[in-house]
């Protein structure tokens, strides 16, 4: 078979495969044209919604990264096939060396990128599983009478979840921290809390305790605007799957995620919150996290 007689070969198959593709794309479409979604508002988001979406978002680029150093492994040896088949035949020292560098230049970057990305990726599920787990367990205090919802969206930010009932409005920030495997025992599973740092096995932070504080006051500030009447906010941290040893009180309510009962009471001496109140509040929280579409049926906004 000559070339030219395979070369057709292949084209053919190639242009059947692709139209099948498009005559199987249009078809879809078309028939989704004539349904809609049976939902007639946007669905509340879930715990870890943000993350989720970024998630997707990151591992969408996966692709992107496998292409590109596949692409950029073979420019060493394009340019050595160019200056082989346009140059003298023959290689000198200096342009292997040049293409040496340029290669292990290449291999280098493309290591610490995709070092970054599967980083980033760990770092966004880990963030993802902590939120779920820790949202799953609050949603057991709406059998207290409690309204959960999460991933609340605020200024720029979002607020993991928020917690109102009986005990109270509680803003709960959710971190995930990955566990030290050092073989120590429960040392390894201990953070310890004094009113102001966090102390974890190998590290210390504050940064989470501040930002839980900054959180309910803007959450507070807000409600208060859109109740129309003044209203108090506790920030609250869940560290999900630690021990936690509290060895002084602070301003930040800290927990593990389980068993969160202690949010459905006031956490200080504050009076139980009206129903009527917790009502009109969790109105007005739903508003703003009732703005998930229906992903079945989806129409193109025009």
């Amino acid at each position: 078979m000559s070339n030219a007689v395979f070369l057709f070969l292949f084209a053919i198959v190639a242009l059947s495969m692709l139209c099948s593709t498009l005559v199987a794309l249009i078809l879809f479409r078309r028939k989704r044209r004539e349904r809609r979604t049976p939902l007639t508002s946007s669905l509340l988001r879930s715990p870890g919604e943000t993350l989720r979406k970024e998630l997707e978002n990151h591992d969408s680029k996966l692709g992107d990264y496998v292409l590109t150093t596949a692409w950029t492994s073979l420019l060493p040896v394009f340019f050595l096939s160019v200056l082989m088949t346009f140059g003298d035949k023959k290689l000198h020292l200096w342009q292997l060396l040049v293409n040496g560098v340029f290669y292990i230049a290449i291999i280098a970057w493309q290591i610490r990128r995709l070092y970054v990305f599967m980083v980033t990726r760990q770092n966004l599920a880990l963030g993802l599983d902590a939120e779920l787990a820790v949202g799953q367990e609050l949603n057991h205090l709406m059998l207290l009478g409690c309204r959960v919802f999460h991933d609340f969206p605020a200024e720029n930010f979002n607020i993991d979840h928020v917690v109102v009932g009986p005990g109270g409005i509680i803003a709960v920030e959710t971190k995930g921290r990955a566990k030290p495997d050092k073989g120590r025992g429960s040392v390894d599973a201990t953070v310890v809390y004094d009113g102001q740092i966090l102390r974890f096995p190998d590290w210390h932070e504050s940064e989470p305790l501040e930002q839980a504080k900054r959180q309910a006051e803007w959450l507070q500030k807000w409600l208060c605007s859109a109740v129309g009447e003044i209203v108090q906010v506790k920030p609250a941290l869940a560290l999900p799957g630690w021990f936690i040893e509290r060895t002084k009180l602070g301003s930040v309510f800290i927990f593990n995620g389980k068993n969160p009962v202690a949010l459905a009471k006031p956490l200080d001496s504050s009076p139980t919150m009206d129903p009527q109140l917790v009502q009109r509040i969790a109105h007005q929280l739903e508003q703003r996290c009732r703005d998930v579409e229906p992903v079945a049926y989806r129409k193109e906004k025009k």
